[in-house]
């Protein structure tokens, strides 16, 4: 059998016929050989600095549809007494270029005991949760696109690990 080869996002209104689920660091890669949920391997050959997110499709070589299921994982949720401490939390965790996703009156970041050493030092409220992790996309860094969202979308920048 013949590995299915994903090399496209694919913007059409057709259903997925097939899921891919990965966490964040996988939907970072543009090269990447994972196994859809029906336990069939894929290939994925994607320009570089795709950023997937959870609900974009991809089209197969052969066709078929594959919608990509972003994974729960384990994260910290930051919460505040009020704006002004949330968005100081905000601002120490960009000053640290930690990829960081906004919620109403909350924060979520990956896992990480420094990070939530310094976040309780600010005051904040941390909580351990497990659940897809779908970051803001960089301010500066343009090219992808969202669903529903024009050419002029940013997408993440990524820091190499340490």
């Amino acid at each position: 059998m013949t590995m299915l080869l994903l090399e496209s996002l694919y913007q059409g209104a057709n259903p997925a016929t097939e899921k891919l689920e990965l966490d964040f660091a996988y939907r970072t890669k543009s090269r990447l050989r994972a196994r859809l949920q029906s336990g069939e391997e894929v290939g994925l050959f994607l320009p570089r600095g795709t950023i997937l997110r959870g609900g974009q499709k991809l089209l197969g070589k052969d066709g078929r549809i594959v919608e990509i299921i972003a994974a729960p994982e384990d994260l910290l949720e930051v919460r505040c007494e009020d704006g002004f401490e949330l968005a100081r939390a905000a601002y120490h965790l960009g000053n640290r270029h930690v990829a960081v996703e906004l919620g109403d009156g909350w924060l979520r970041i990956q896992a990480d005991h420094v990070l939530k050493g310094m976040l309780v030092g600010l005051g904040a409220d941390v909580q351990p949760v497990s659940a897809p992790f779908e970051p803001e996309a960089g301010a500066y860094a343009p090219g992808h696109q969202h669903p529903g969202e024009g050419s002029r979308a940013a997408r993440i920048h990524m820091m190499s690990p340490g």
